[in-house]
């Protein structure tokens, strides 16, 4: 098994404001998907390996509680993190030390669901 993760799916209730929420803070453009008559879906960009996407259908429901992933900041996650108020969401934990693996924060952004931060700087 090379990676544990394969994919993800971040529920939205508003699409569009979920999905400029992540173009904001991330300072990239998610990629829509037209899925005709069926979910909603904006892949977050990836060169190689796992990625994911924003997804409004039914079914899914934005939460705090449950599982969370971490995006990858790039070099600072104090950057992305310094965007996330501004893009409509909130910090919930600032930039951490976790050691030798580098830093981590959390937000909860436009659709109230709990996300972390990840870089190594």
């Amino acid at each position: 098994m090379a990676n544990a993760l394969n994919w993800f799916e971040i529920p939205a209730t508003d699409f569009d404001r979920a999905v400029n929420f992540y173009n904001q803070i991330l300072a990239s453009e998610l990629q829509a998907m037209d899925m005709g008559d069926g979910p909603m879906m904006a892949m977050f960009p990836a060169e190689d390996g796992v990625s994911g996407a924003v997804i409004k259908a039914e079914g899914y429901t934005p939460s705090a509680e449950g599982s969370i992933i971490y995006l990858n900041a790039g070099a600072d996650l104090s950057d992305a993190l310094g965007r996330v108020e501004a893009a409509g969401g909130l910090v919930v934990a600032p930039k951490t030390g976790i050691g030798e693996n580098g830093y981590v924060a959390f937000f909860l952004d436009t659709e109230g669901n709990k996300v972390g931060l990840h870089s190594m700087g």
